[in-house]
């Protein structure tokens, strides 16, 4: 989880972020998600190289997230607390509140041969020296 700075004021708060400041990488991309309909669920994908922070800009999300070796779950629902998430990760997003919206900043603009969209696929990226190499996971058969 990432925390930003916020500027507390009577009339109100102010987060703001910078790139390679608060973010640890130069931002070349904002996108959001919105209007999400009640039980959906998002991305199912990991990248190749994108690094990407995920923010709740209003109501809430979780965002279930797979390094070939563990996963974890995080729910989002401030808007100065984000979510780093490294290239080699799988992630899904869900249980979207009514009103939630989810900000992303990304390292790079929108390119499709940066995506993994296949679970197989994403496996045999860990695994051949992606982010969790075989080696280092003792020769764990993927699942």
């Amino acid at each position: 989880m990432v925390g930003l700075p916020k500027i507390s004021d009577v009339r109100g708060n102010l987060t703001a972020i910078e790139a390679c400041m608060h973010v640890p990488f130069p931002i070349e991309r904002v996108y959001y998600i919105y209007d999400v309909p009640s039980g959906s669920t998002r991305a199912g994908h990991a990248h190749r190289q994108l690094q990407q922070l995920f923010l709740a800009l209003s109501g809430s999300f979780v965002i279930h997230l797979d390094d070939g070796r563990t996963r974890q779950s995080f729910a989002l629902n401030r808007p100065h607390i984000g979510l780093y998430v490294a290239p080699g990760v799988w992630r899904t997003i869900d249980d979207f509140s009514g009103g939630g919206v989810c900000m992303v900043l990304a390292s790079a603009h929108y390119t499709e041969a940066d995506y993994i969209r296949s679970y197989a696929e994403f496996t045999e990226f860990v695994g051949r020296g992606g982010p969790c190499n075989a080696e280092a996971d003792g020769g764990r058969d993927a699942e």
